[in-house]
């Protein structure tokens, strides 16, 4: 697998590189020392994993990462940072992120990055679990009905949320396992939101 390394502490970039290179499934295809060269680089590399800090001078690793995405809607971008801040986590969920470890964990670097290469999302259960509450903290619940979700809809929403499967949520409320498949298209479409990720934490900040 192709690696994109993107931090602005050139020290830590080579030894990132080291890291992943000592694996002999892992090229690093480029490096990088800003956002600004994070989204020049994946364009013209288009590689398999991006691995980013977050806090960077000028653009953060956060605002490149919107901008990947809309561009590149399957990227696979890992955030390594060593600031566990709640404001930076629950933003780097909300992107589309495929993960967010911190620096300190070295030794899982490897194992991470091939983690969201399958496909997996890799944030730590200490992280996975403060995400509800970060998003809901201090933010006011918006009328469900602002967002033209019908009381179907706001229940599949909130099967999704639980972590239910298509075929789970057909058996709870007596639909057929495509007709499930069809209204999270259509709610992820009305809302504007990429994936069941994405959903399941617009129910905790919106409709909970």
């Amino acid at each position: 697998m192709r690696i994109l390394i993107i931090d602005d502490d050139k020290l830590v970039t080579a030894s990132l590189k080291t890291i992943l290179e000592a694996d002999e499934e892992i090229e690093v295809a480029g490096i990088g020392y800003s956002a600004n060269e994070a989204i020049e680089l994946y364009d013209s590399l288009k590689p398999d994993v991006l691995l980013m800090d977050i806090r960077m001078d000028g653009m953060t690793g956060i605002e490149a990462a919107k901008i990947i995405i809309q561009k590149h809607s399957s990227a696979k971008i890992l955030f390594l940072t060593t600031f566990s801040d709640d404001e930076y986590i629950a933003k780097a969920f909300l992107t589309g992120a495929k993960g967010y470890i911190l620096k300190q964990d070295f030794e899982s670097i490897i194992s991470s990055v091939k983690a969201v290469y399958m496909g997996q999302r890799v944030f730590g259960d200490e992280i996975i679990t403060r995400i509800p509450a970060l998003l809901n903290n201090n933010s006011a619940k918006t009328d469900r009905h602002i967002h033209n979700l019908t009381e179907r809809e706001i229940e599949i929403v909130t099967h999704v949320a639980d972590g239910l499967s298509n075929k789970e949520i057909s058996e709870m409320i007596y639909l057929s396992e495509g007709t499930v498949r069809n209204y999270i298209s259509a709610i992820l479409e009305k809302l504007d939101l990429r994936d069941r990720t994405q959903l399941a934490i617009y129910y905790y900040k919106y409709i909970k």
